[in-house]
Order: C-alpha cells, then structure tokens, then sequence
C-alpha cells in the first residue's frame, strides 16, 4: 500500500472531486464570506471617518458622528449573520464529505479482493476508515473555516488600502512574498512527516488491534513483556515523527508573525512619512490603513496554523484516497447467463495450476470430477493446500491458469454473488457479528421466521445452549461472540448454514472446537443435510471422513491418491500412514 500511495497532488484532486458535489454550499460560503470580509474592512474606515469628524475639539460633528457610529453597529450585526451562516456552510461540506469518502471507503473494503486483506494487518485499514478520515475532517473544516475567508480577507485589505493610499499599499505589496516563501518552504518539509506519522500510526492501531483481539494467547504464552516493549517501538518512532512534524510546523507561525511586523512597521512609517511630509494622508485615513495592515497580517497568522493542519489532513487523505482507488474485483455483469441456478452439484476442476506468490509453486496440474451429490473429502499435511482449493471453489482467489467449472460453466463466467450463494460454509475460523443469537443465525437467510432459525438449531443442537443464555434467541452477543465458547460459536455457524440448506456445501473443519459427543450428534445432522448435497470436507480428525464418496490425498499441491477409506487403506499408502499415526 505505501508503494501505491498516491501524491499530494492526487490526494487534493481527489478530494476537490468529492467537495465539487457540494459546489451549492460552497458558493453560499463564499458568498458569505465576502460579506462578512467586506463589512469588516468596512468598518476600519468608518473609524477613519468618525476620528476625522472628532480631530477638532472646536468643530465635533456630532449628527456626523451619530450616522457613523449607527453604520458601524448595523454592518458589524450583519457581518456576525454572515460569519454565523458562512460556518453552518462550511460544517455541513465538512461532515457531507467526510461521510461520503467514509462510506466509499468501507464499501470499497467489500469490494476488495481477499489477496488485498490477507497481505494487510486488519488495523491499518481500520486505521485509514476510522483515524485517517477524522483527521481529514480536522484539516478541512479548519482549511473551510480560516483559509477561504483569510484569503479573501487579504486580496479584499490590499483593494481598500489601495483606494485609501496606493503608496503605503505598494509597501505592503513588496514585502508581502517573504511571507509566501517561508510558509511555502516549511510547508514542503512538513508533508513528508506528517504522511510518516500517519503510516506509523497505522502500524501502531495494528498492532494494538491483534493484540487485544488474541490478548488470551498473549497472556498465556507470557509474552506481555514482549509486547509492551514492541508496541514502546512503534510509540517511540511516532514520537519522533510527531517532535520532528510539529518542530517545522510550529517555526511557521513565528516566522509569519515576523515578517507581519515587518509589514506594520513598513506601513507605520510609509503612512507617518505620508501625512507629515506631502499631508498625503489624514490622521483619520492612517487610523484606517493601521487598522488594514493588522487586519492585514491577520489572516497570515491564521493561515501559517490551517497549513499545519492541512498537511496532515493531505497525508491522510491521500492514504485514504489510496484504499479507495485500489482496483476492486471484477465481476461479470448480472443476466441470464452468468447467474448460476437450478444446480444439480456437477463441480470440475481442470488443469489448474496456483501459487499465492508467483515464485513459490502450489497447486500443479490439479485435475477433479465431483458428480451431483457426491462427498469429497480433502486430507493432507499442513500446507499442503486443502483450504487453497476452498478458497479457489468460492473465488476468494482466482486460478493461474486451468479453470473450475459448475454445471459446466466456468466460474469466472458467473457473477460472485450466485456462485456464493450456491455454497454454504462453515469455517474452522468462526465469525458472529455484535447482534442477538437470532441475527446472527439469519444472516444465512434475512428473512427467515423465528420457527425456522429454532428449527435449524435444534438441528445442528444448538438450542439447549442458546435457550440458557439470558435472553435466549434475542441475547445480543458481543463481537466476535462476546463469552461463547469456541464450540458455541461454531454451533451457531452450522446452524445458518442449515438454515440456508444451499445446494453445495463446504465443511472446513466444521467440528474442530465441539466435543466428541456433540461432534457425533451433529455428524448426523451434517449427514442429513449432506443427502443429495455436493459436499466439500476438509478435516484433519480423519474419523470424520469415513463415510466420504470420495477420499482426496494431497501433498505438495498435489492429489497423490484418490479413492473411498477403504480402497485408501487397502493400498497402504501415505493415506494408511495417516490414518495410524
């Protein structure tokens, strides 16, 4: 993911696309802005005018005065309105965008390929969907609230100073672009640290994320030293990364604030040369334009604070940007043809060769005929490729070559989704979502009755359990299944697929954390559902097979013996090694 990211550059396109939907809101802000920027600098000058009216003690115009005063309360009333709305605009752009990039983003992780999951740690996408976009949201409302409106206010002062004193408007002009080069020059230094800080911050919630989620392992092997002091690593580089980032970015207000003064001090003494040696300028025209140079340089303040912002909001987004452009599974397009359905379980795989990496070989030339109806059992070493051949069956990866078909159609002419829903699976790894028993049942089939989700766990003979729970079936159960045990969780598991009842079945060591007695009333239950059901198995307890049609030997990527239990041992191969050890 870090060798794809995608530039500053790319980043901010990016985002403009998403913020150019909200163009409406964003010309309210301006607008808004405008006013609020304009009667501002308006007022400056009625002050200018209101001192002139004053400057003579003999001569007060008073009803002048009057006028001027009520100017000033009317435009600064109308100027707080506008402020006021110009914020609500920006709020809403802020959080519409921010929504909509974080929607894309989730949904984008739906689409991604498995191989994309599997070669990143679950935290650091967390990371890019949860903190990275938090911290955009940051950066842009602030860049909304200050950078527009310090803009405008600074091309807006130069108008009126210009109209009020076009000299003392050209000294301001001149020293103006020292400003712009030493924001520019940190600016450029800090993007690189902030983008680092967002990378590392990532490897630290991964890190924190499998940690807490294994944290039984972790405190059963002793390894909570380890662990602190690998996570104190991690917190040390983004400590450094965080002094280095913030070292830069905080030398930027300063340096503006320096060349602001320069920029006071140049009207100061342009403007006090003014009116004592041409009387170019009143006393109330200079009250004015010292008004405009600190309004002036305001905003310069201001911005050189947004840039910080901004840089870290732009290194996020662009690891954000990054997730969501990468290329998402491709699927055919949903008709007649490419929909799988009226299936009989004819499955066959020809030819195909696979490897997770192209260097090191896995699946060679692999060659299998299931007919309708038929167990097929996998059994093999670890490694060997059992669960490879799951994952190629359901699409999680496609073949390098060869092809997989079902009712004589390859499946990569069907769409995902029909393929999927041809298949039920149950998982040695279970998967149960914060919801009620019931939910999490259902998921196999959302609208399935209450007697029907009882039904199938009193078949896979999970009802005993789920009726001692609190609530029974409406017992919300934490994530990943809160206090179950691991064999609850799995009961659970059989029992949406038998709520399904799906016309293929894939039983990835299914039983693998129930108990012998358990296991057996529920190899019942599998052998009733199994009945004119294609089935997959992949077990390691090779008891569970037995009654398999079909037996498939693996090793090294390969099947090296293929036949029912008894015709395995009769030929005392590596089966009959298994089987005795």
């Amino acid at each position: 993911m870090k060798d794809n990211m995608i530039s500053q550059k790319e980043a901010l396109i990016e985002l403009g696309k998403r913020i150019k939907k909200y163009w409406y809101m964003l010309a309210g802000s301006m607008v808004f802005a405008v006013v609020y920027v304009v009667l501002s600098l308006y007022i400056p000058k009625l002050i200018g005018y209101g001192t002139d009216k004053i400057i003579d003690a003999k001569k007060v115009d008073f009803p002048g005065l009057k006028n001027v005063i009520f100017t000033i309360v009317i435009c600064a009333i109308v100027a707080g309105i506008a402020q006021w709305i110009m914020g609500l605009c920006n709020n809403r752009i802020t959080f519409n965008v921010i929504r909509d990039i974080r929607e894309e983003a989730f949904a984008k992780t739906q689409r991604l390929p498995v191989s994309y999951i599997d070669s990143r740690s679950s935290g650091d996408i967390v990371n890019n969907v949860i903190t990275d976009v938090d911290q955009l949201a940051d950066g842009l409302l602030m860049g909304f609230s200050n950078l527009f409106t310090g803009v405008v206010t600074i091309v807006l002062t130069l108008i009126f100073m210009l109209q009020t004193n076009w000299k003392i408007a050209l000294v301001v002009i001149l020293i103006t672009p020292v400003s712009f080069f030493v924001a520019g020059f940190i600016a450029k230094r800090t993007y690189s640290m902030f983008r680092k800080q967002s990378e590392i911050r990532g490897e630290q919630t991964a890190l924190i994320d499998e940690t807490i989620s294994g944290i039984k392992v972790v405190k059963a092997f002793g390894q909570e030293e380890n662990t602190v002091k690998r996570f104190d690593e991690v917190n040390d580089r983004l400590c450094d990364v965080n002094m280095k980032a913030t070292f830069y970015s905080s030398i930027t207000n300063p340096s503006t604030r320096f060349v602001n003064n320069l920029v006071y001090a140049g009207v100061t003494i342009s403007g006090g040369l003014e009116a004592v040696l041409t009387r170019g300028i009143t006393v109330g025209g200079l009250t004015c334009i010292l008004s405009y140079a600190n309004q002036y340089t305001k905003p310069f303040n201001e911005i050189s604070g947004v840039v910080t912002e901004l840089q870290n909001a732009i290194a996020c987004s662009a690891r954000v940007f990054t997730l969501i452009n990468e290329e998402p599974v491709k699927d055919v397009e949903e008709n007649e043809d490419t929909v799988l359905d009226n299936i009989s379980g004819k499955v066959d795989i020809e030819n195909v060769d696979f490897s997770y990496v192209p260097d090191k070989k896995l699946i060679e030339n692999l060659n299998l005929h299931v007919a309708p109806g038929e167990r097929v059992a996998i059994v093999g070493p670890t490694g060997c490729g059992k669960t490879t051949i799951i994952n190629l069956l359901m699409r999680f990866y496609d073949v390098n070559s060869g092809k997989i078909s079902i009712e004589e159609k390859d499946i990569r002419d069907v769409t995902r989704k029909s393929l999927r829903n041809s298949y039920g699976m149950v998982l040695q790894e279970t998967w149960l979502r914060n919801a009620t028993v019931a939910e999490n049942i259902a998921m196999a089939k959302p609208d399935a009755s209450r007697e029907e989700i009882i039904s199938a766990a009193k078949s896979s003979h999970a009802h005993s359990f789920i009726k001692r729970l609190s609530e029974g079936y409406d017992t919300v159960i934490g994530e990943d299944g809160g206090n179950l045990s691991q064999g609850q969780k799995q009961l659970l598991c059989i029992t949406r697929v038998m709520l399904a009842l799906p016309p293929m079945l894939i039983l990835d060591e299914a039983t693998s954390s129930i108990d012998t007695r358990t296991e057996i009333r529920i190899q019942r239950a599998f052998n009733k559902m199994m009945k004119g059901r294609t089935t997959f198995i992949v077990a390691h307890r090779l008891s569970t097979i037995k009654e398999a049609d079909c037996i498939l030997v693996m090793n090294a990527g390969k099947i090296i013996e293929q036949g029912n239990h008894e015709e395995l041992l009769a030929k005392k191969g590596f089966y009959y090694k298994l089987w005795n050890s």
